[in-house]
């Protein structure tokens, strides 16, 4: 007897529903495909080797009169005297930068309007103009003098013997440096939310104490990378120092290369690799910084470079593994 369309079908007559206690057949993830990153880092690795290949092979960059050059003892006191120049103006231009910043966010108009200016004007200027400036300010003022205001001089300084060669090179480069570190500076006491302030305040905190031991430890989080950007930039404009008659690492550089022309390229190479020495060094100091002031920011600390090679290692074998294995 055949059963009409569209009857139910008994459970005695169903069809026996699949096994479960079986487990299920192992399947295995294949990774995905990327045939586009391949082939981009197969010709960046192609150009990277033929740079390589460039350097080392053309005779025109002369490596020998580089090597030479490197740990020459003129090179190595324009290099001392780069890091002078750099240390004193960072540490002064910082000290300004947070003076021009607390005026800026003081309740006094005055102090806001002076600040304003500065700011203005010396991001305007450029620093060399500010150097040849400083440079000729005898012309304008031949003595200096301390005294009553409008009134008589209780003591009087020779302008040409206090502006040497490193105080002008110093003083341009803190003056213009202490403009962009305000601004460094006040966008990071900005950055530290408004509650804390007001906590502070409900506490009966002193400002002074407020700031030191609550404002800056969170705004340095947000100074830190900023700020090192322009310590930077500070080193690398350290070389219009040469354009005051201060042999510095660029001057010394440029000072050689006149007395020798066949050797420009190779002295160029070398205070290029000086640079890059010095500018690798603040970033390192500039990791470890950020990684300090990290501390109950995040969760856990950012790995240093040594861990993110490991881990880089680790994860490149294992995907050489998995791809093997396919």
């Amino acid at each position: 007897m055949t059963e009409p369309p569209g009857a139910a079908v008994s459970l005695a007559e169903a069809p026996p529903a699949d096994d479960t206690s079986r487990p299920p057949a192992a399947q295995r993830v294949l990774p995905l495909r990327r045939p586009g990153r391949w082939i981009a880092t197969a010709a960046v690795l192609v150009v990277v080797a033929q740079i390589v290949h460039g350097l080392a092979t053309n005779p025109f960059y002369q490596w020998d009169r580089f090597r030479y050059w490197f740990l020459r003892p003129t090179i190595l006191d324009g290099l001392l005297i780069t890091l002078e120049v750099a240390a004193l103006s960072a540490v002064l231009g910082l000290l300004g930068g947070v003076l021009l910043a607390l005026a800026r966010l003081s309740g006094s108009p005055v102090l806001r309007a002076v600040s304003w200016t500065y700011t203005w004007l010396f991001r305007s200027v450029p620093l060399i103009v500010v150097l040849i400036f400083l440079y000729n300010f005898s012309a304008l003022y031949k003595t200096l003098s301390l005294g009553v205001p409008f009134g008589p001089a209780f003591v009087t300084f020779d302008e040409s013997r206090l502006a040497t060669d490193m105080a002008v090179a110093v003083v341009g480069l803190s003056l213009n440096e202490a403009a962009y570190a305000s601004e460094v500076v006040r966008g990071g006491i900005l950055s530290v939310d408004q509650g804390q302030h007001e906590a502070a305040a409900a506490l009966g905190l002193p400002k002074g104490y407020q700031f030191r031991r609550i404002v800056l430890p969170q705004a340095l989080r947000s100074i830190t990378p900023n700020y090192v950007n322009q310590l930077i930039g500070l080193i690398k404009g350290t070389s219009l120092v040469f354009y005051v008659s201060l042999l510095d690492l660029f001057g010394s550089v440029q000072t050689m290369g006149s007395t020798y022309p066949g050797d420009i390229v190779p002295l160029l190479l070398v205070a290029t690799v000086w640079y890059l020495i010095l500018t690798s060094a603040v970033s390192v100091v500039q990791f470890y910084v950020e990684r300090y002031f990290a501390r109950g920011a995040t969760r856990s600390l950012p790995p240093t470079p040594l861990q993110k090679a490991r881990a880089g290692l680790a994860e490149a074998r294992a995907r050489l593994r998995r791809e093997a294995a396919v």
